[in-house]
């Protein structure tokens, strides 16, 4: 019986795995192609895109990556893991970093500015609250992150993001984003979905709302997958008395 997939090289996938065991299902760290048989859906965490890419690199992961996304395999990639599934990326450092692609969408790094610029904000996603049930808005946590500047016809926007007038954004990585937007507001998207492809600018892992991680759970089903293939109850093999290593904070 297959298992949650969710990378771990670097950033928050401890936080995602704990979020999973909230939910009384096992996720299982992915370092190495060969885990990915083991698994019938993804998660690729927040953290530093480039530091990710080179151990993705580093590990030869990204040919069994793109072939996991192509094969319609349900994969969400939250903040960097949203950069690794664009098909495009701007604002990049310099020589950039590789993608994995799939999800037909330009994403700019770093939109939002420097770490000193992270934020949290109350993101209206109208299709969480139809399909989980809940409050209409979702506390977004915005570190360090990246927006979605355009998307393909097949994408579905499920949230955006008014970026406030006042609200001065890094000239290094913003510089597009300010030429184009010349209102009093700037409209960015913050959340797609694309088949069998899930994208959040934000950390849903680090806040207690589970809501996100079951909407992607349920994605496996939808998208041709058996639910009982994807997820996997936590069993008496996982100790639930061992508290899993938090990097970072879990925003109530």
């Amino acid at each position: 019986m297959a298992l949650v997939g969710v990378l771990a090289l670097q950033g928050s996938f401890n936080e995602h795995i704990a979020a999973l065991r909230r939910l009384e299902v096992k996720g299982v760290e992915i370092r190495k192609p060969e885990q990915l048989e083991t698994v019938a859906s993804l998660i690729i965490p927040g953290g530093e895109s480039t530091t990710m890419a080179k151990l993705a690199e580093y590990h030869n992961l990204f040919p069994a990556l793109r072939e996991f996304v192509k094969m319609g395999k349900p994969v969400w990639g939250t903040c960097a893991g949203l950069i690794f599934l664009a098909n495009k990326a701007t604002g990049q450092k310099i020589g950039g970093q590789e993608l994995i692609g799939g999800l037909d969408c330009t994403v700019h790094r770093n939109f939002f500015g420097s770490q000193i610029r992270s934020f949290e904000a109350e993101i209206a996603v109208p299709e969480l609250a139809s399909k989980e049930g809940g409050p209409e808005v979702f506390r977004g946590v915005f570190i360090r992150a990246p927006a979605i500047l355009d998307v393909g016809p097949e994408v579905q926007v499920l949230a955006d993001y008014l970026v406030p007038s006042n609200e001065v954004l890094d000239s290094n990585y913003a510089v597009e984003a300010q030429e184009e937007n010349t209102g009093s507001e700037k409209k960015v998207i913050v959340a797609v979905r694309q088949r069998n492809l899930l994208a959040t600018a934000f950390h849903p892992e680090l806040t207690a709302d589970t809501r996100w991680h079951s909407y992607f759970l349920k994605m496996a089903t939808e998208t041709g997958e058996e639910a009982s293939s994807s997820i996997v109850a936590v069993g008496a093999d996982l100790n639930l008395d061992q508290q899993p290593k938090i990097d970072l904070p879990i925003f109530q």
